[in-house]
């Protein structure tokens, strides 16, 4: 077997800044262990509306497991089971894959469920909501969607200045992966335009996406070059690489694989890695820039967050290890809780097939 390119070491690398936190949030190893379960627990295929996350190479092991990804619920067969992505969906698409027959999980984010919950409350009262969220994301579709009659999607000051004047009272929410650069100029000028406008107690954005690119602003000013891994289709991962232009950086490299790192890389060297981004990602980009002096880790701060799988899901684990164990002639009572939370979905996926 011939060296493939990302076994070709780039030459002059220094050192690696590893940034930390990095790569994957809790809301994607909630969906990605979720979707391995579906994927166990009933013959193929099982399908999943959109992608469960904005990464290439996660779509595609899921895609060789039988799992197919669909953008319309009724190209579910009815009867079959599927998975709603980690981005949330519209009302009407979780009514109407319910209504399909099958077993249904939805895997959407406790984060955007919260921006849905309060998209519903300001909109019952009567308020006229302002969403910052990027065109087509499927965040933001499925935001809007829950009061399509009262939300305004902007993304830049000049949507912002193109909003009527509304009579009814205005509430401000986001799209969660949104960068705080994105949001604090749309922030402003709102409050200049709505001075007496609701928002919510505690930020729409995301801390996982916040506590990256805090973390990847420990680097940045001390690297020639950065490299953010991810794709070009997450959200979140281009605001890394547009946060690193921002810092000065003058070489950013956005790759979805070793691949991709170019190989004149010298000196000092960032990486970092989208929330969607698998951690065995981030290990064969370091062993293509092969640093001579080793990684450093710099940490912001530790992540403990954990979101547990949807309760339909873990009723089902819970059943079938019982069936297991009863199948083998073992003690149900005895048998060992199912504990997710032990198990990290990049060891997941690297054991999947």
């Amino acid at each position: 077997m011939g060296v493939t390119d990302s076994a070709i070491p780039a030459p002059g690398v220094d050192q690696v800044l590893l940034a930390a936190p990095r790569g994957f949030c809790a809301g994607v190893e909630m969906a990605i262990k979720a979707l391995a379960w579906m994927v166990r627990a009933f013959e193929p295929p099982v399908y999943c509306y959109h992608e469960i996350v904005h990464n290439q190479r996660v779509v595609q092991r899921f895609q060789d497991l039988g799992v197919v990804f669909v953008d319309d619920i009724t190209e579910v067969p009815r009867g079959r089971p599927v998975m709603l992505s980690a981005h949330g969906s519209a009302p009407e698409v979780v009514a109407a894959a319910r209504a399909q027959g099958g077993y249904v999980v939805d895997a959407v984010c406790p984060l955007v469920t919260k921006v849905h919950h309060e998209v519903k409350v300001r909109a019952g009262k009567g308020y006229q909501i302002v969403y910052v969220g990027h065109e087509g994301h499927e965040e933001a579709v499925g935001t809007m969607a829950v009061a399509p009659d009262a939300i305004h999607r902007v993304e830049n000051v000049e949507d912002v200045t193109a909003l009527p004047d509304f009579a009814e009272p205005v509430a401000m929410l986001a799209q969660t992966t949104l960068s705080h650069r994105d949001w604090e100029g749309v922030l402003e000028a709102t409050y200049e335009r709505f001075p007496d406008m609701w928002m919510p107690g505690r930020s729409d954005l995301c801390f996982a996406t916040t506590n990256r690119q805090s973390a990847l602003m420990e680097i940045a000013p001390r690297c020639g070059a950065v490299v953010v891994i991810g794709s070009a289709n997450s959200s979140n991962t281009r605001a890394l690489e547009s946060l690193a232009r921002d810092a000065g950086c003058s070489r950013v490299y956005r790759v979805n694989g070793a691949e991709e790192v170019p190989d004149d890389l010298h000196g000092v060297i960032g990486v970092t890695a989208g929330a969607s981004a698998p951690e065995e990602l981030v290990e064969a980009v370091i062993a293509r820039l092969a640093p001579r002096n080793g990684v450093v880790e710099v940490a912001f701060t530790d992540e403990d967050e954990y979101f547990p799988p949807p309760r339909n899901l873990r009723d089902l684990l819970v059943a079938l290890d019982s069936c297991a164990t009863f199948t083998v002639g073992g003690p149900v009572s005895a048998r060992p809780t199912v504990n997710d939370r032990l198990v990290h979905a990049s060891d997941v996926l690297a054991t999947l097939g």
